[in-house]
């Protein structure tokens, strides 16, 4: 019998290059969450690391996307979260929301996909 269990990444926030503004050039906050749907062979029978799904694959990646060169889009930012997380087959479905949270006075901006197997 296999063993589903739904991973989270809640609220990560970093500065990163993400916008198409000039106002957008410096770093800005951006937060993500990230939900994955992980499916095991069975349910973890000790309470070891090696039998289920590290996460920190995933924060160490956001880091380095928040390092790296920046998106343009928050659709090209959730796609690259989605793939990254979909590299590991254990994961079948992932939904990735980020927020750029400095945009407006009075209201948060952002975009949320779902993608699967």
């Amino acid at each position: 019998m296999t063993a589903t269990y739904r991973i989270l990444l809640d609220e990560m926030t970093v500065a990163m290059h993400l916008g198409i503004y000039p106002h957008e050039v410096a770093p800005q906050p951006v937060r993500l969450s990230v939900a994955m749907t992980v499916t095991y062979p069975a349910a973890p029978s000790a309470d070891r690391i090696e039998e289920v799904l590290d996460y920190d694959f995933l924060r160490e990646g956001i880091l380095a996307m928040a390092r790296g060169p920046g998106f343009a889009l928050q659709e090209s930012l959730c796609e690259a979260v989605a793939a990254l997380c979909l590299a590991d087959p254990r994961v079948t479905a992932v939904t990735v929301r980020s927020t750029k949270t400095d945009i407006y006075p009075d209201a948060r901006i952002g975009c949320e996909i779902e993608r699967s197997r």
